[in-house]
């Protein structure tokens, strides 16, 4: 039995980057930093075929996201993943018909999204705006 312990942390190697940093640890891999939200590209992607790994994302972005994507008739497939549910990560794979990239597919997906909630909200205003003139009548 050891007669000292260490009372600081001892760095682990080959251990991942720390939040916040912005690092690729694999060359065929591409980082893409939005204000603190990562995405990340994960090896073996195409024009045509890619998957992308989200940092702390779940199944809210994920599901309404591959909707809105597979909405996009230049697009094959679209399906995400939570690999664990201890890890706060999302995986959405994308595969597209000649003609267009999975990039623009994933764009045109985030802002078909950002349209439909507007619209939403929109909405909603309306309805309760409806609600309070009516409540005080």
């Amino acid at each position: 039995m050891p007669s000292v312990l260490a009372s600081e942390d001892q760095p682990m190697p080959n251990t991942a980057p720390q939040s916040g940093e912005n690092v690729a640890t694999n060359p065929d891999e591409t980082l893409i930093d939005l204000n603190n939200q990562r995405i990340r590209v994960l090896p073996g992607a195409s024009d045509t075929a890619a998957s992308f790994e989200f940092e702390a994302e779940d199944h809210t972005l994920g599901n309404s996201l591959r909707y809105m994507i597979m909405k996009n008739p230049e697009v094959e497939l679209c399906g995400y993943s939570i690999p664990h549910p201890s890890e706060a990560k999302m995986n959405l794979r994308i595969q597209t018909y000649d003609g267009t990239t999975v990039y623009d597919a994933l764009e045109k997906g985030f802002n078909d999204l950002m349209s439909l909630c507007d619209v939403v909200i929109n909405k909603f205003t309306l309805a309760r705006d409806d609600f309070s003139a009516k409540d005080t009548i």
